[in-house]
């Protein structure tokens, strides 16, 4: 059974300082947990009758199984999925140091993404799934980009979070201590035609705010810029949806290498 305090807890796991506290996020339907588990067993699993994991199949983690009207309680998705489970937060938290993914070595000779300030947890979320589709490994965020373990986020990248690495760091000094023969990408309203401009197999791809868009000291860092040329005639949208813009601008990368 669960308990009073356990639902309570659930629920707050929704705020970041909560998360941090408890040192567990909320991963909700059985294709994300099931993600999860291939790498990290949940503390626990809190499932309706319906969901209940074959008993063939071996979980070993606490399951407790609950009405439809519970689950829905303790869910944070519009339509809950009959399944959420609790994960410990990786070792590599938020605001611990994250030198070895950051480093020049780990990202050498691959391609890497780079969020500044994307607050949307949703168009996060997307992001990682994304980078996990194009085979990017690491997404480097700077601090104002939205939590990866914020429910939203989580259930946006449908599993990919458990196999994409993403880190906090001070963005504008990370890409100043790469070497200055690294390209750093940027897509701007000003740049090059991305279909016209030599792309390289590696370096970094940075994205920006859903509505400023690369910030000042970011821009000033970049040595490639990019623009996603509009094919309309006349008038047409001011720009396009960051995650949009992150996937054409991946596929473009991995089309040619």
């Amino acid at each position: 059974m669960i308990t009073k305090n356990e639902k309570k807890i659930i629920r707050l796991l929704e705020q970041k300082k909560y998360r941090k506290q408890y040192g567990m996020f909320v991963v909700e339907g059985w294709k994300s947990v099931e993600e999860f588990m291939k790498r990290v067993t949940p503390t626990l699993i809190i499932c309706t009758e319906q969901m209940r994991p074959d008993r063939n199949n071996a979980v070993s983690s606490r399951i407790e199984v609950v009405t439809d009207d519970e689950l829905r309680s303790l869910s944070f998705l519009q339509h809950p999925q009959g399944v959420i489970a609790l994960f410990p937060l990786p070792s590599q938290r938020l605001d611990d140091n994250a030198a070895p993914i950051l480093s020049c070595e780990n990202i050498c000779g691959k391609l890497c993404l780079a969020l500044d300030g994307v607050q949307d947890p949703g168009n996060l979320g997307t992001i990682i799934r994304l980078a996990d589709w194009f085979g990017i490994d690491a997404i480097v965020c700077s601090q104002e980009t939205a939590d990866a373990y914020n429910p939203k986020t989580v259930q946006a990248t449908m599993g990919s979070l458990a196999r994409v690495q993403v880190v906090y760091t001070d963005l504008p000094q990370w890409l100043r201590s790469l070497p200055s023969s690294t390209p750093i990408y940027g897509t701007l309203l000003d740049g090059d035609d991305i279909y016209r401009q030599p792309l390289t197999a590696d370096g970094v791809i940075v994205m920006g705010n859903e509505g400023k868009g690369l910030s000042d000291e970011v821009r000033a860092l970049v040595n490639r810029r990019l623009l996603i040329p509009s094919f309309a005639k006349g008038d047409t949208a001011e720009s396009l949806n960051v995650a949009i813009a992150t996937a054409i601008t991946c596929s473009e990368f991995r089309r040619r290498y």
